[in-house]
């Protein structure tokens, strides 16, 4: 698809390469200002305006799991999806006023669940005829006034999101994210609404969104050459000045970038992943921050801007719809404008409230179809396999996918001059709580082992780098003394590492020493019986994520690519096992490794 800006909404007029709602709406009087005087002389206009934002959806309409098939529960009480969201903001335009309310998201939309995948790639929205994408169908109806680009946007390719961009009644923004040929912005910058103040000159509010510079990384295959990310300090410093030159009172970012300053790809971009609050420092002009991304709670942090000394107000709700971030502006009209006069930012609770009936209506029929699609059996386990204690013992279930990988390398490379080389293959445990069952196999029991759509890229490594490879891997380990208590709860995630950035590599056999210091850890390492050879070469069954250099493991992001494919790691995962019929260990576990300390396994 041509990457030319086009109109996003037929009511919006596209100016200046951002979205501009001239004269929108209009502010009940009794809410908006106050009268220019009293008794006691002259009494300033004020304004109170809330913004609402959500971020990091990741497809979640429903308080629904379709990897359980019931209703969504955590440890914390935690309630998901887009109706609750729909109850917080309705309940939200109530009590300031519909028309003193603006509704943001800061990306991560069109990917995460069963429901956002049926829609890209089972029942596709980019068919002839297709249907709108649920998130779009919700979105539009809970009234959305703008949602910036996340890098989850461009899973699915750019035809995709474009097609889901058409349908959705408000504007995707994305200032960084440029056509690489003009470097022009391919996505609106900003969008911009006015909001009428009787007896005062209307509020101007701006928008800019800000997307994650690691989706050059993230989705190389379906964005190089066509569009290129820079930083978001960068971008901002250029966007922000022109908004208040064109008189926006009111300056909010919406940007799909977390707070922290930290990248996950080290150094092979020259910006930060997660820059917002390096934005708030940076760029003056600033108001308030809708932070995504990190998925993180943050109802409200204060950042300090380092020329202007002015307080820039950041919130990031949490993922998944469990929160609802406010803006609570006060404005003040003086000397013939307005300010903005404070800003403080607060969450509420998805679980605080039911889902919207409104919205369960619209998307019953959407849920109901993927439902049944994830309950189709393809197969049957001989025994239950489960994610429990994958992070730290050699488990089964992350077994199947290696062998998966395997197997479908194996057979992509069949008649090449790499058919010889042997076939090594790298999985993390995504999650803590899949199972399958002994007994049916479901496409939703599967799909739980997978839960990102990712693809497979084979690489060529030696043995040195799978060595390096393996010791960066098992910095996900906490130092633990020979002789000291060893606390599964405590043994992992070391300097924060999630439990994605861990991975065993199938086909060696190793010993993780946990009582030496990280990049000393991995001991008797052999291939075949034998000590690896540092100059073998192998073949590595990797996913995009990490071959195009998420989580910044070494060597892996550089070494030649033999092959790669746009079908999901999840699709092959259970097209094997449809083709099996029968999941039985002893068809794809091996133990290839294990914790020790000073020699000792530690289980």
């Amino acid at each position: 698809m041509p990457l030319n800006r086009r109109k996003f909404l037929k009511k919006s007029a596209v100016t200046s390469a951002g979205v501009a709602l001239a004269g929108a709406v209009a502010a009940p009087a009794a809410v908006a200002a106050e009268p220019a005087a009293a008794k006691g002389g002259h009494r300033p206009r004020r304004y109170s305006l809330t913004v609402m934002g959500t971020t990091d959806l990741h497809g979640h309409v429903f308080n629904w799991d379709y990897f359980k098939d019931a209703e969504y529960k955590d440890a914390a009480g935690n309630a998901q999806g887009l109706a609750r969201i729909s109850t917080l903001v309705n309940a939200v335009r109530k009590e300031k006023g519909r028309r003193n309310t603006l509704l943001l998201d800061a990306g991560d939309t069109i990917q995460g669940t069963p429901l956002t995948y049926y829609y890209a790639k089972v029942d596709p929205i980019t068919a002839k005829g297709g249907p709108v994408h649920p998130m779009a169908q919700a979105m539009n109806a809970i009234g959305y006034d703008a949602v910036a680009l996340g890098n989850h946007e461009f899973n699915y390719g750019i035809e995709t999101l474009r097609k889901f961009e058409s349908q959705c009644r408000f504007p995707l923004l994305g200032a960084n994210a440029l056509d690489a040929k003009t470097l022009k912005p391919a996505f609106p910058p900003y969008f911009i609404k006015k909001f009428h103040v009787p007896g005062a000159p209307p509020v101007k509010v701006a928008v800019l969104g800000l997307t994650n510079p690691g989706i050059a990384i993230w989705d190389k295959a379906y964005v190089q050459g066509r569009l290129t990310f820079p930083g978001l300090e960068e971008q901002a410093a250029k966007w922000v000045p022109k908004l208040r030159s064109m008189g926006a009172d009111v300056v909010v970012v919406s940007a799909h970038s977390g707070s922290s300053g930290t990248s996950s790809y080290g150094d092979q971009l020259p910006y930060v992943e997660n820059s917002a609050a390096l934005v708030a420092q940076q760029v003056p002009g600033i108001d308030a921050i809708l932070v995504g991304h990190a998925h993180v709670e943050i109802p409200e942090l204060k950042v300090t801007n380092a020329r202007t000394g002015r307080t820039v107000v950041l919130s990031e709700p949490l993922a998944y719809a469990e929160r609802l971030s406010l803006f609570d502006f006060e404005l003040v009209f003086e000397k013939g404008r307005w300010s903005v006069e404070s800003v403080a930012a607060s969450v509420r609770n998805s679980n605080s409230v039911a889902d919207d009936p409104r919205i369960t209506r619209l998307l019953k029929d959407e849920h109901n179809v993927v439902v049944a699609y994830v309950n189709q059996v393809v197969g049957t386990a001989t025994e239950t396999l489960t994610t429990v204690e994958a992070r730290y013992k050699d488990a089964p279930i992350i077994d199947l996918i290696t062998k998966v990988q395997e197997d479908v390398v194996r057979a992509a490379l069949a008649g090449t001059e790499y058919a010889s080389l042997p076939v090594l293959a790298q999985a993390s445990p995504f999650s803590r709580t899949s199972e399958i069952p002994a007994g049916d196999v479901t496409i939703r029991d599967l799909s739980s082992l997978y839960v990102y759509d990712n693809t497979l890229v084979a690489k060529l490594l030696t043995g040195a780098q799978l060595r390096a490879y393996l010791e960066y891997s098992a910095e996900y380990f906490v130092q633990t003394a020979s002789g000291a208590a060893v606390d599964v709860a405590k043994l992992t995630n070391a300097n924060n590492r999630p439990d994605y950035n861990y991975d065993y590599v199938s086909g060696l056999s190793y010993d993780i020493d946990i009582a030496q210091p990280a990049g000393s850890r991995i001991r008797n390492l052999t291939y075949g019986g034998v000590a690896l050879d540092d100059a073998a070469q192998f073949v590595f069954a990797v996913n995009n994520y990490r071959a195009n250099g998420g989580g910044a493991f070494p060597h892996v992001a550089s070494a030649k690519e033999l092959w790669a494919e746009s079908t999901e790691i999840r699709t092959r995962i259970s097209e094997w096992a449809t083709a099996k019929g029968v999941l039985d260990p002893k068809d794809f576990a091996s133990v290839d490794w294990k914790l020790t300390r000073e020699g000792v396994p530690v289980f």
